[in-house]
């Protein structure tokens, strides 16, 4: 079971990473003119599946973790 979770574990961080960056980071904090702080911006294509499948891969992680856990 461990060793599941490390393989998820080592899944999410990739996706996570694959996952472009909704904003600019420190751009809010430098003061820059345009924040886009309140956009509503949806995903789409690639996005969204990797979106999706972050969710998902975090779900399983907690609920690993919560197993394990209960029966160690």
């Amino acid at each position: 079971m461990k060793i599941v979770l490390l393989i998820v574990s080592v899944l999410l961080i990739l996706v996570s990473l694959l996952q472009g960056g909704k904003s600019d980071g420190l751009s809010a904090f430098t003061g820059s003119s345009d924040l886009g702080l309140f956009q509503n911006v949806k995903e789409r294509g690639p996005e969204k599946v990797l979106s999706y499948i972050t969710m998902g891969l975090g779900i399983l992680f907690f609920v690993l973790v919560i197993i394990i856990r209960i029966t160690d």
